[in-house]
């Protein structure tokens, strides 16, 4: 439980009619308390071309003395991300985001998963402002999601 107080964000795996799925979070303050904010949902079909992606995100992310999670990946708890890997998982969940070819979500992901964390960072600035049409459309492009 203290990793996720340090983290800035996390990562919940859920299950849905349609497979197992994923929340990402960030970790905000809101009014002087701190609060984690949801930042995007990965479908089933995401979550599932994205999990090497998330698997080294959580690996990659642990603190020191922490155990590694089991795998599979276990439906409920949060897994903590520190802010490199987790800027990379939001914006893979930003990117996915009504998408459905598979194929493309996989290159995707790898893109995400050797991409520079500084670069993820400042793309999750773009596409989370309110006017993101123009920068999600080129995040796609880039990440050869969309043709």
């Amino acid at each position: 439980m203290e990793a996720i107080r340090n983290a800035p964000f996390a990562l919940r795996i859920v299950h849905r009619k349609g497979g197992s799925a994923a929340i990402v979070y960030r970790r905000k303050a809101i009014n002087g308390h701190d609060h984690l904010q949801r930042i995007a949902a990965l479908s089933p079909l995401a979550f599932t071309a994205a999990a090497s992606l998330l698997r080294d995100a959580i690996m990659y992310s642990l603190v020191a003395g922490n155990t590694p999670p089991p795998l599979p990946l276990q439906a409920g708890p949060f897994y903590p991300l520190n802010a490199d890997w987790g800027a990379r998982v939001a914006c893979f969940a930003l990117l996915a985001a009504g998408l459905r070819d598979g194929e493309r979500l996989l290159r995707a992901a790898d893109h995400l998963r050797h991409a520079d964390p500084d670069e993820a960072a400042w793309w999750l600035g773009l596409l989370t402002r309110q006017d993101n049409l123009r920068a999600l459309r080129a995040f796609r492009i880039i990440t050869e999601a969309v043709e």
